[in-house]
């Protein structure tokens, strides 16, 4: 017979894959920078973001901070080097400008996480605390995290138009929401599960403006309006 372990087990690989999926999702977008030689009106800002996000997931997981959290630095793990490869594309295309904001956004983050992991180790001395005070810190990160595709949600609204929020990438969002709710419930894990459950929604109100709006969309319009540039994970 299956234990709840085991479960969990294929639960977090299974929600492994979507992430991984949704880590890669921008990768037509730095295509088209490399073959431009410039950023254009993209902005770095999501991936730096996302960095710090998988920096604190990673340092969430380890066995000294939360037990038994190995699926959530693997995936984090790789989504951290992703992040990296598309900031050092980036800092290759952009202009001397956007590239002093970049290095300056990640010279706080690096002084930000330093002192996050002084202070935990230092400061909390068992695993429960550690794993609180991470824990909220990554919920506020990933709260901050799904401002961005608020943008999104707002110009469907504006617009009805869902030409420029896929579809896919929209029910990725929710599977992966619910694929790690699901982990979080099985051993309770309310860090997982908070930002977990507002993904699951924002998910499915992306799926709720698709339906409503699929109609009114006009898919032959030429105009070229700012498209979601990531399409963020958690775990």
């Amino acid at each position: 017979m299956v234990n709840v372990e085991t479960i969990r087990i294929i639960v977090g690989i299974i929600g492994n894959v979507i992430s991984f999926f949704l880590f890669t999702s921008p990768f037509p977008t730095f295509v088209k920078i490399i073959k431009q030689k410039s950023v254009g009106e993209f902005k770095a800002d999501p991936y730096v973001a996302t960095l710090l996000n998988c920096a604190m997931w990673c340092f969430y997981g380890m066995p000294f901070v939360h037990p038994d959290s190995v699926l959530v630095i693997t995936i984090n793990g790789c989504g951290f080097v992703i992040e990296l490869i598309y900031i050092a594309i980036f800092l290759t295309y952009s202009s001397n400008a956007k590239r002093r904001r970049i290095l300056i956004a990640l010279l706080v983050e690096v002084i930000f996480f330093a002192v996050v992991v002084f202070v935990t180790l230092h400061f909390f001395h068992t695993t429960k605390g550690r794993s609180m005070i991470i824990g909220i810190l990554c919920i506020v990160c990933n709260i901050i995290m799904y401002a961005s595709p608020l943008t999104i949600v707002k110009m469907v609204i504006k617009t009805k138009s869902v030409k420029y929020m896929p579809f896919t990438l929209s029910l990725a969002n929710l599977c992966n929401g619910i694929v790690w709710l699901i982990y979080a419930l099985i051993k309770f894990d309310p860090y997982i599960l908070v930002p977990n459950g507002l993904g699951s929604i924002s998910g499915l109100v992306q799926l709720i403006l698709y339906a409503t709006y699929y109609k009114t969309t006009n898919w032959d319009e030429e105009d070229e309006k700012p498209k979601s540039e990531v399409q963020l994970s958690n775990v």
